[in-house]
């Protein structure tokens, strides 16, 4: 079941002579020994150092066991002999704190178990404890893997560990192995007949829970689903109490005659852990549709249909396997980075990889297997691995040639899902250099008549007439903070505006300004404030100037003793008076400080009052702004103060919308305005 060395394996699968610890017929006596290391605290160290989740054991222990009917398999192959159908076994005695695993794997002899548990599982000890003592006490959730140190970490949870033993050499004597969790070891005689390996955990009350079926199971169930030879759990005392009452019932039904309707249920005792193979390992060309949404059902349950997937199959420079979905987003659940499961040779090794795949493909799920990733180091350590940035680049390639053929083979389905895959796309564009490269071109977004289009076809799109207008410009609005009326205006001419965000699309925008590609500059511009440059505009006269001051007077006013040039003003009032159009106003944000405050609402600072600069743009066309001014040279200024600040508010709500504060002024102005005016119109 233990690890045996590489190199002597593979010299009897090349049939030259290698070591033989054969005992021959010989009785074997009893005797003791020492763990040949000089630190004594060594079995402390590895308890509380050796792996930050205790419930690992069962990873190693089980790992060590499908390695060694691997390797008997081989050797079996390699000789023509004929090898029995692999199995592993963990069962449980609650009663007696006890664990045992068991393999019909190669098995050892006793001289083997001194080496390779005694004195090779310690070769590296004197650096493992170094390396823990310079790394200070805070730095185990660091450490993934120990200087093969795996069988030992049985020692985090067992105070006492046996292991017996059969080699399969002809004529091996069974050995037993003993060890109470310190450097002194026992050997003593075995009643084992079969080939194989079991280990005895007599467990410490402190790891209690893994005599639980339903906790074991779990754990099991997390770190082997995927292994190559089949993995049993039996619950001892359980299966025998079910057993006896399955006896009880059949005797009973025998007894009265009566058909049995209700049989003990053997799952509650007994469980076949790796059932469902790792659908990874298979030919793609061999795998349906169906296929891939069983495995995603069977790694996701609860989650939705994938809307697509990716089939990860390379051998050279770096070996990686795997299957990445991209799931449908849940707007109720948010996204973590614990989707994607991380495998060497089937077995699972963590969830957070974090240094492995960039953070923006946190939102894909699936899993990928790579014996190319070292588990032996700190995490800290796989950011600066060759093999580990190879695998990321790959990785990121894949992903983006993925969305590239869809693109191309199917745009339907690619707008379908672009819904669930924008925000990663976009968020892929502005983290990763080579993704942007591979994916900004079929970025996209919905224009004002609710079509997607990418950037360059939406340039491709405006008008011939304004082309030397716009040159290498986008209109945009934020959805749902933009005036329709101004948009309408725009679309009567042709020209079309995008819909944009307030989360990642104020960061994509100044993400494609700063990074040209392909020397095509782009420049983002809103509705607002680009819409005077693309109507045609009268001339202001002189009543349009009058209009504008008192605007001012009403929204801007002057405080006593205060100089007009000196007043904070909320905003700026301009008049345009555009051809054709009945908008009564609208209002214009400046460009760059908008942007400003979308981002460090982004980065936590919603509290933070900034500064918005914003112009309120009258058209002096309009019939109620004329009659304003009427009212307003008449002397009424009560209404017309009234008249303004609806106006205000009429701008506000078609564009950004108002707040709960302005809500209600809104509400008590409009109210009082109606009145007056309902009074007006009957005297």
């Amino acid at each position: 079941m233990l690890k045996l060395d590489e190199c002597w394996v593979k010299s009897i699968l090349k049939g030259t002579k290698s070591i033989n610890y054969f005992l021959g017929e010989q009785k074997m006596s009893q005797r003791t020994g020492s763990i040949s290391v000089n630190t004594a605290d060594i079995f402390p160290i590895i308890k509380k150092w050796l792996y930050s989740e205790h419930d690992i054991f069962l990873r190693e222990l089980v790992s060590n066991a499908s390695d060694a009917i691997t390797k008997r398999t081989t050797l079996g192959r390699s000789q023509n002999q004929e090898i029995p159908e692999a199995k592993i076994t963990i069962e449980l005695e609650k009663t007696k704190k006890i664990i045992r695993i068991s393999d019909n794997g190669i098995g050892m002899t006793e001289a083997e178990v001194e080496k390779y548990i005694a004195q090779l599982a310690f070769s590296g000890a004197q650096e493992f404890v170094d390396k823990m003592k310079k790394s200070g006490a805070d730095t185990k959730d660091d450490i993934i893997g120990k200087f093969g140190l795996g069988f030992y970490s049985a020692f985090m949870v067992a105070d006492k560990v046996e292991v017996e033993t059969l080699s399969h050499e002809p004529g091996a004597i069974a050995a037993k192995w003993t060890c109470a969790g310190d450097t002194e070891y026992s050997f003593s005689d075995s009643s084992k007949t079969e080939v194989g390996t079991q280990i005895t955990l007599h467990l410490n009350d402190e790891s209690k829970e893994f005599l639980d079926f339903y906790k074991t199971k779990e754990v099991l169930d997390r770190y082997c689903k995927f292994m190559v030879h089949p993995i049993t759990l039996i619950d001892l005392e359980r299966k025998s109490e079910l057993e006896k009452e399955l006896e009880k019932e059949l005797k009973k039904e025998k007894k009265e005659g009566e058909e049995q309707t209700s049989l003990p249920n053997p799952e509650h005792a007994v469980a076949k852990i790796n059932e469902i193979g790792p659908l990874w390992k298979k030919d793609p060309s061999t795998i349906t549709d169906e296929d891939y949404k069983n495995f995603y059902r069977t790694l996701f349950p609860y989650d939705q249909e994938p809307l697509f997937w990716l089939h990860l199959n390379v051998d050279h420079p770096f070996e990686l396997q795997g299957i990445l979905y991209f799931p449908k987003l849940n707007p109720n659940k948010p996204i973590t980075e614990q989707s994607i499961g991380l495998y060497c040779k089937q077995v699972f090794v963590s969830d957070n990889i974090k240094h492995i795949i960039p953070e923006f493909l946190g939102m894909l799920k699936g899993a990928i297997d790579s014996t190319d990733i070292p588990l032996n180091v700190s995490r800290s350590a796989l950011q600066g691995d060759p093999n580990v940035k190879k695998i990321s680049n790959y990785v990121i390639k894949k992903v983006a040639e993925s969305l590239k053929k869809l693109f191309n083979s199917d745009r339907k389905r690619f707008e379908q899902v672009w819904p669930d895959i924008g925000l990663f796309v976009k968020y892929g564009c502005i983290s990763d250099d080579k993704f942007d490269e591979l994916t900004r071109k079929f970025v996209l977004f919905k224009n004002s008549e609710d079509k997607l289009l990418t950037l360059e076809e939406y340039q491709n799109e405006i008008p011939a007439d304004y082309k030397e207008k716009l040159k290498d410009k986008v209109i945009y609005f934020n959805k749902d903070q933009s005036d329709p009326s101004l948009r309408k205006q725009l679309l009567e001419k042709g020209i079309h505006s995008i819909e944009t965000d307030n989360y990642i699309d104020p960061h994509f925008m100044q993400h494609s300004e700063s990074k040209v590609q392909d020397e095509k500059k782009i420049t983002f511009t809103a509705v607002d404030a680009e819409i005077e440059h693309l109507l045609a505009n009268q001339e202001v006269g002189p009543e349009d100037l009058k209009i504008k001051d008192l605007f001012n007077e009403f929204l801007n006013p002057t405080k006593e003793g205060e100089d007009q040039k000196d007043t904070f003003k909320a905003f700026e009032v301009e008049v345009k008076n555009y051809q054709d159009s009945k908008a009564l106003a609208y209002l214009k944000v400046d460009e760059s400080s908008k942007r400003m405050k979308l981002m460090a609402q982004q980065m936590g600072q919603a509290g933070f009052q900034f500064p918005l600069k914003k112009t309120l743009v009258i058209n002096p066309s309009n019939p109620l702004i004329k009659n304003a001014l009427k009212i307003w040279e008449k002397g009424n200024k009560e209404l017309v103060d009234k008249l303004c600040h609806h106006v205000q508010d009429l701008a506000t709500i078609s564009s950004e919308g108002l707040g709960p504060e302005d809500k209600d002024k809104f509400v008590t102005r409009s109210q009082n305005l109606i009145e007056e005016l309902s009074q007006y119109a009957i005297s």
